[in-house]
């Protein structure tokens, strides 16, 4: 009987890390019954929800979950915005994670030996954990490989010409990210990268950090950013690459008010807008997204989530009384043909046959969601990356309508009602008479999707040279 290996997993911040984690360890160990895999859980008080997902998680014996206290982050709190916050907080969690390792897993037990470190994107100090304790590190990249470019080019650019990629703020200039098909609009760059007092260091470092790891797992496929990867495979600066996506967890239960409304709708008939867990408007923006949807006629199921107060962190609430914020008669008039509603199970929904636009804020989870599903996208992103990623969506792969690509929810502007409803209209309405116009090319993805998992298939063949990778550092 062949001995079991251990790998240890630290997921980044928030529900979508955690469970793309996760459903990476379904699939790792689906395909091979000598590893096991222990999850080391940072515990954010923002996010309340991670416990209650590990346990209903906890049903297979080789996936296991170690829950670990983060720092008290109370002295900085009011300093940092949230997404700084939450990487701020994975960084000065670093000896937490090796005493962790240390006392749970360092064993001279050959039966259940440590083969190898996975850390997210977003806790690539781990990387140099691994490197301490002498254990083979891979960094799971929770977003798109163009991205992975452009943080590799940020950090080029710093070490090599001495220049700040955030000098190119505020600017018209067109960058030639060799990740991306066409130049990449400075206008569109991550907020993170924009800040040169504050966060720029945090993907710089991250960059410098990725390059030291033993290999990069990306959460795409080849049919899907094919330009992307082979610009990484030739830059010998960087690990070797293992594209295995699309990973989601597709094993989400339906709300059932919602999925009766939707039963009752025709197919492809209905517009699906949700803006993620962090995603939220004010009051004036919630009015002009309101006036598009009654102007544009179309079908809708729209997840409201309360507006945030500011220095407000952790995801927006649902939004109680809806009729105080949005236009008055809106939710009478729409009645027939439109649904208000809180939180949604995002997957369940874009998997009902009704659904036929997303308008959505380009998460990577959001985006590979939608092309499973074969959903076209409308893109109004947010924060995070979600610029560059719809930029890809639009511009680079054109499978996305456009709503304000360079829309930033720290500095927002008004997105007006005649914007939205042109989108819809061409979401909903155009790209259903156009015979090859992204409603096909999502269509010919969601199948491309599914065949890179299958026996054969690019992503099925990428994760088994992982597997072998793995099995190597066993017998080093």
């Amino acid at each position: 009987m062949e001995s079991t290996k251990r790998l240890v997993f630290i997921p980044g911040p928030g529900m979508g890390h955690l469970v793309a984690a996760v459903e990476i360890g379904k699939l790792l160990i689906s395909r091979v019954n000598w590893l096991s895999i222990t999850f080391l859980v940072i515990d954010l008080p923002i996010e309340t929800r991670v416990h209650t997902y590990t346990n209903q998680s906890q049903s297979n014996q080789r996936l296991q979950f170690l829950h670990l206290s983060s720092p008290d982050q109370t002295q900085t709190n009011h300093l940092l915005n949230q997404e700084a916050l939450l990487v701020e907080t994975f960084n000065n969690s670093k000896e937490l994670v090796r005493d962790a390792i240390i006392q749970n897993f360092m064993t001279t037990s050959s039966n259940n030996r440590l083969i190898g470190v996975i850390v997210d994107m977003f806790s690539d100090k781990m990387i140099q954990v691994a490197t301490e304790l002498g254990l083979p590190s891979y960094v799971f990249f929770t977003s798109s490989a163009a991205f992975l470019g452009l943080m590799f080019y940020a950090q080029t650019l710093k070490d090599e010409h001495n220049r700040d990629i955030s000098d190119f703020k505020n600017s018209d200039t067109l960058l030639p990210v060799s990740t991306y098909i066409h130049p990449l609009p400075a206008k569109v760059l991550p907020n993170a990268m924009l800040d040169k007092i504050g966060r720029l260091h945090l993907p710089l470092s991250t960059a410098r950090l990725l390059r030291q790891a033993k290999g990069i797992i990306i959460n795409t496929f080849v049919e899907l950013e094919l330009h992307s990867i082979k610009s990484l495979d030739n830059d010998d600066g960087v690990p070797a690459l293992y594209p295995i996506g699309p990973i989601i967890n597709l094993n989400q239960e339906p709300d059932e008010s919602i999925n009766s409304w939707l039963d009752e709708q025709q197919d492809s008939s209905v517009l699906f807008l949700c803006f993620g867990s962090y995603g939220s408007f004010n009051e004036e923006q919630l009015k002009e997204i309101a006036i598009a949807l009654d102007h544009s006629g179309c079908r809708f199921l729209w997840s409201l989530r309360q507006p945030q107060g500011q220095g407000d962190i952790g995801a927006s609430g649902d939004v109680a009384r809806p009729e105080q914020v949005l236009p008055d008669g809106f939710l009478t008039r729409t009645m027939n043909r439109g649904k208000v509603i809180g939180w949604a199970p995002q997957v369940a929904v874009l998997s009902h046959r009704s659904i036929g636009g997303f308008i959505t804020h380009c998460g990577w989870n959001s985006i590979l969601e939608s092309l499973w599903f074969g959903v076209p996208i409308a893109a109004w992103p947010m924060y995070a990356e979600q610029q560059v990623n719809a930029f890809e969506m639009v511009v680079d792969l054109e499978i996305a309508v456009d709503i304000k690509m360079e829309y930033r929810s720290e500095s927002p502007v008004l997105v007006t009602a005649e914007e939205i409803e042109s989108a819809i209209r061409k979401l909903m309405l155009d790209s259903k008479e156009e015979k090859n116009g992204i409603r096909k090319k999502m269509e010919e993805l969601k199948d491309k999707s599914r065949k890179a998992l299958l026996e054969g298939g690019s992503s099925y063949c990428f994760l088994e040279s992982l597997i072998n990778e793995f099995k190597d550092n066993s017998s080093n």
